[in-house]
């Protein structure tokens, strides 16, 4: 019990110093007042996401650029995000720099992918608790957040409703994901 006691105190500790160390970044969406409900692909960026995921077998990240008007997330191509190789494992990815950082103006959301097929989810399965994808999207100044998961594209807005978008081509030039 004692031990269990120092453990939970050592804990709380560590959580308080790594809050202050780390202050969490302003959340700015692009248009706050309007639910973001679809996200479109072009045909560019459904090819472009169909060959990462095909020849990596570890995370790829990219920045989705585009425009959000009205509840539509449009996104006409995705650029390459600025990802070190050694910062890139199957399971985790981390870019070097943002995406207008790294010169990519236009930039309305990231993507990256999970070459597994698995845990593609932003919350912690039967919980309303955001998991690492999650937190790392609230975090961002971005409008939307996508994962790459084999046959579709899972992804989320401000509101943080989780969405889908298949990845076959629907007949209006792209993909296009509403509510679920």
């Amino acid at each position: 019990m004692k031990r269990w006691l120092q453990l939970l105190t050592t804990f709380a500790a560590l959580q308080q110093v790594a809050s202050r160390a780390i202050p969490a970044p302003v959340v700015r969406a692009t248009q706050p007042e309007i639910m973001t409900r679809k996200l479109v692909l072009s045909d560019q960026a459904r090819r472009y996401l169909a060959l990462q995921y095909r020849n990596y077998s570890t995370e790829f990240m990219g920045c989705m650029i585009g425009e959000v008007r009205d509840s539509v997330a449009y996104v006409e191509r995705i650029a390459p995000a600025d990802v070190d190789p050694y910062h890139s494992t199957t399971t985790w990815v981390v870019p070097a720099q943002g995406c207008e950082e790294a010169g990519w103006t236009g930039t309305i959301g990231r993507i990256h992918s999970h070459p597994s097929g698995k845990a593609c989810m932003y919350f912690m399965p039967g919980t309303a608790v955001l998991n690492s994808d999650g937190q790392s999207f609230i975090r961002s100044q971005y409008s939307v957040d996508a994962i790459m998961c084999g046959d579709r594209i899972v992804w989320i807005a401000r509101e943080l409703t989780e969405r889908q978008v298949a990845m076959v081509e629907t007949g209006s030039g792209g993909a296009v994901g509403g509510a679920p």
